[in-house]
């Protein structure tokens, strides 16, 4: 019997999201099958790596690892940072490459790609909020597009920083805060309507990109956008599969196909929709690397088509040694 593949699960990182990579690791770490040999490497916040808890700098990877499983989530792990690192090295790693993650994280960019791809995409303007009174800037917004008005920073992720802003006051604080986060602040128009989220697999079941069945995503009472703090609280009510007819759910597997290719990605990848009363599904936005903690969507998608979590790691590591 030959060595075992050293798999070196990537997680922390500087971004906002480092709890929620943490735990995304420390589930790939627990599911990953026993054909692997594990290894855990860790980013601070201030970007030192550890592998096992020792430091180590990155250019070591080779001689430890075969292959990096990406679970950084948010800037650096899911921009293209981090995949550059990687490339540079000649390490292999799961999800997206380099060109792709950096164009799904710049929102405003993967919005004009949605649009070219021919998905349905909420009216939109990207801000440069530099020293601009905030207040000025949200009356050029009104003067173009209609209250009310979803606000976030155009490149993090996981809803980190969104915010619903329904008067002009609101929306000069949301453009405020957001600009806590990144200096490049989106704002679109409010669809009201039911969220649902569809994830993809490369390469699996015979398709070259298998959609998964699409969950129903059903927020607290009297929560009228799905934030940060709801993905992780376990408060919200997560349908899979969800309880949609058979033209909206082979709709929303449709266009999480097109997301995915339009973007480029690969192996996996999860997008949001919006469904209004009329049955309008508009893309909010598509994660190219998408959570697997015990609260996370994709791998209850995937426990609805029979696919058990270590069954899906060893998926996509042989997707990523170039096996399939």
């Amino acid at each position: 019997m030959g060595a075992k593949i050293r798999v070196g699960v990537l997680r922390g990182g500087p971004s906002a999201e480092y709890e929620v990579s943490l735990e995304t690791g420390k589930s790939i770490l627990a599911h990953l099958p026993e054909a692997y040999d594990k290894k855990d490497l860790l980013i601070t916040k201030d970007g030192t790596w550890h592998l096992n808890g020792l430091p180590v700098g990155p250019e070591k990877l080779r001689q430890n690892v075969d292959l990096v499983f990406n679970a950084l989530h948010g800037e650096y792990g899911e921009d293209g940072g981090v995949q550059q690192v990687l490339d540079d090295l000649g390490v292999p790693y799961t999800g997206s490459g380099r060109l792709a993650s950096a164009l799904g994280m710049a929102k405003h960019l993967a919005k004009d790609t949605f649009r070219q791809a021919g998905l349905r995409v909420a009216p939109g303007i990207l801000l440069r909020v530099t020293d601009e009174d905030p207040r000025a800037l949200a009356k050029q917004v009104f003067q173009k597009i209609s209250p009310f008005w979803i606000v976030k920073p155009a490149d993090r992720g996981s809803s980190v920083g969104l915010y619903l802003a329904k008067t002009i006051d609101e929306l000069a604080e949301a453009i405020a805060a957001c600009a806590r986060y990144s200096p490049l602040v989106l704002v679109e128009q409010f669809i009201r309507g039911d969220e649902a989220t569809c994830g993809v697999v490369d390469n699996l079941r015979g398709e070259e990109v298998f959609p998964l069945f699409p969950i129903e995503i059903r927020k607290p009472k009297k929560q009228e956008v799905w934030t940060y703090d709801d993905k992780y609280s376990g408060e919200t009510e997560e349908i899979c599969p969800g309880n949609f007819s058979d033209e909206i759910k082979q709709e929303l597997q449709k266009l999480a196909v097109m997301a995915h290719k339009a973007l480029g990605l690969r192996h996996y990848s999860r997008s949001d929709f919006i469904i209004t009363p009329n049955g309008q599904i508009y893309i909010l936005e598509t994660n190219s690397l998408p959570g697997l903690t015990s609260e996370s969507l994709l791998p209850k998608a995937l426990a609805a088509h029979g696919i058990s979590y270590p069954q899906f790691l060893d998926h996509v590591i042989t997707l990523a040694l170039g096996a399939k």
